[in-house]
């Protein structure tokens, strides 16, 4: 137990320097009564998730008592009583535990169960997805509530910039931040500390990779993983298919690549949206396409974002409708014809397709708007859905469009606009029964 003691008087240093730092307020929703739930906070790893739940927990009516389980000194706990024990010394019995990255733990879903059971209430952080979802769902028979946690919206940033979500700016000002926020993303220390962005996240995409899914999966050559992740990370909103990852990563096994994706969305790094079909088997059957859980990543892989802004806007965009659809928001698709017209996202929501969007940074170019443009009418007779969005750098309005006996609305709304007023934010996260 003494050992244990030292950890925990340690980390209460650490913990106390997680509330003195600046605080950046997320935009998150706590609704009244979920105070006695387990707390999930789940996200990307340096995406803020530590500092908003020692936040929380501070907040808390009575005690609070903080272990961060990413200590080496913590490794194959195999005595939680002992470490329970300490912390009650240490912090007097506190009625409120934050433990962060609980997923180190073996069999951590059961000792929360317990210590749930117990009368404890729990704020827990964690940077894989399958282990605080699915499984968190199986294991912890009382209620929690789930707070996806990514890295700072557009919003987020521009308070972090000291802009407070935008009030006050140009719409020229707004284009210029929104610009910047797609080349250096939004992981708090690379905005807050404006530290050197591509280093620091190729670093951390290395240590992500190596800790979250080489160790943890007990993978005995990585290489074609890593390979594997600067190939996605490098070319958002491309369509993969598995022939051309073998030729990219020098793995053949289909298989294996399979599992290999899987583990890099686990660990939040990428996120894949499927091609949308009213068949579930021609759904399955479809290409999917792969996007970077935060803009800084794609640019750490050495990405031209001058020759490519396209890209990135529209992995932007890719980013906030994930961040609504992981908060319980509509299901996110894209489109594609036989002929190979293509909207970037198609919004699916009470069993019907509620929205297109298309995202056209060059929307000035004739061939380039006339191409989304096709892609949107003909998606709208297909698909049954009227409400057609184009966002743009800067154009705005509503104007009929036609092509080849197709007509509709479209919508023109500059994408810095959008990303502050996403009609499809959920709102508010969700609590899993």
């Amino acid at each position: 137990m003494s050992s244990f003691r030292d950890v925990v008087i340690d980390q209460k240093r650490e913990w106390q320097t997680l509330l003195d730092r600046s605080y950046v307020k997320r935009d998150v929703v706590m609704p009244s009564g979920v105070e006695n739930l387990a707390r999930v906070v789940v996200g990307p790893r340096r995406a803020g998730k530590s500092v908003f739940a020692a936040h929380l927990a501070a907040n808390e009516v009575g005690a609070s008592g903080y272990v961060n389980f990413d200590d080496e000194r913590l490794v194959r706990l195999s005595d939680p009583s002992a470490l329970l024990a300490a912390l009650d010394a240490v912090y007097g019995e506190p009625s409120v535990l934050l433990f962060d990255e609980i997923q180190n733990v073996p069999d951590w879903e059961l000792w929360v169960n317990r210590l749930h059971r117990q009368g404890r209430r729990l704020i827990l952080t964690g940077s894989n997805a399958h282990l605080l979802s699915s499984e968190l769902a199986t294991h912890l028979t009382g209620r929690h509530f789930s707070i996806p946690m990514l890295t700072f919206s557009f919003r987020e940033y521009l308070d972090a910039e000291g802009h407070s979500g935008g009030d006050g700016l140009t719409e020229i000002e707004k284009g210029e931040a929104c610009r910047s926020y797609a080349e250096s993303g939004g992981f708090p220390e690379v905005v807050t500390k404006r530290i050197d962005g591509r280093e620091y996240l190729k670093t951390l995409t290395s240590a992500v990779i190596h800790k979250d899914i080489v160790v943890r999966n007990r993978l005995r050559a990585p290489q074609a993983l890593d390979a594997l992740a600067l190939c996605l990370l490098s070319q958002p909103g491309g369509a993969y298919s598995f022939r051309r990852l073998a030729q990219a990563t020098g793995c053949r096994s289909v298989h294996t690549l399979k599992k290999y994706i899987g583990y890099l969305e686990e660990a939040f790094l990428v996120f894949t949206i499927p091609a949308f079909s009213f068949k579930p088997r021609e759904q399955s059957a479809s290409l999917k396409k792969a996007y970077a859980i935060d803009n800084g990543l794609i640019h750490s892989t050495g990405f031209q974002s001058s020759e490519n802004r396209g890209r990135l806007m529209e992995n932007l965009v890719a980013i906030r409708l994930f961040r609504d659809q992981l908060a319980g928001g509509a299901r996110v698709f894209y489109w594609q014809d036989p002929q190979k017209a293509e909207v970037d996202f198609v919004i699916f929501q009470n069993r019907r397709v509620e929205q297109l969007i298309q995202v056209c940074v060059d929307a000035k170019s004739p061939k380039t708007e006339e191409r989304e443009i096709r892609g949107l009418l003909k998606a709208s007779r297909e698909l049954g859905c009227g409400d057609l969005l184009l966002l743009t750098d800067s154009d705005r309005g509503v104007q009929k469009e036609s092509w080849h006996g197709m007509s509709g609305m479209v919508r023109r709304m500059p994408i810095a606009d959008w990303l502050l007023n996403s009609p499809y934010d959920a709102g508010k996260p969700s609590i899993i029964t």
